[in-house]
């Protein structure tokens, strides 16, 4: 390769078949955007091109000779500037994975076996919830029949301020979805 097809190829790389590849930084298409998902679009795509970028590299190196040193040095560049970007784009993006989750695919076993487990979960704490909130609307229940029978006068009280009270809860609810002009909130 001469000096000119050098100079030609130096923002570009030769790809297992004889094509072109482009190796320019594509640090001017990754504006600083503020939108997660567009963020994380941003670093699958890195990953993408890092994966390309190593199988190529890994042709390369697998049918090395002395010819293929200058293909071999502009992929590695290529490959450390596309993970400097991929970094630079992980660190706008703030994504929390539970531990478990991890060590779920250590252990070789779907991610989704931790949803399902977090699921199942919360639907037995619901059910318990809801069993104690029941146990207590019996107990209420109860109570004011056994108050009833013994304090009839207190207990009619009781239920008059009960619905004033409510009334005025309800009152005040609407109140505050009531728009100036009218309309009701959504």
């Amino acid at each position: 390769m001469d000096s000119s097809q050098s100079a030609a190829t130096a923002g570009t790389g030769v790809g297992g078949n004889g094509m072109i590849i482009s190796q320019a930084n594509d640090t001017a298409a990754t504006t600083a955007v503020d939108d997660p998902k567009q963020n994380l679009n941003q670093v699958i795509n890195s990953i993408q091109k890092n994966l390309g970028l190593l199988h190529q590299l890994s042709l390369t190196v697998s049918s090395f000779n002395v010819a293929s040193q200058l293909p071999l040095l502009q992929r590695l560049n290529s490959l450390v500037m596309e993970l400097d970007n991929m970094v630079k784009l992980a660190e706008k993006c703030n994504i929390q994975v539970p531990m478990e989750v991890l060590n779920l695919i250590d252990d070789g076993k779907n991610p989704d076996e931790f949803t399902r487990d977090v699921i199942n979960s919360c639907i037995a704490k619901n059910q318990i919830t809801k069993g104690k909130t029941d146990a207590f609307k019996g107990l209420r229940r109860h109570l004011l029949e056994e108050l009833d029978q013994t304090f009839p006068d207190e207990v009619e009280s009781y239920r008059e301020i009960r619905a004033a009270s409510a009334a005025e809860s309800k009152r005040l609810a609407q109140a505050q979805s009531i728009l100036p002009n009218g309309d009701m909130k959504a």
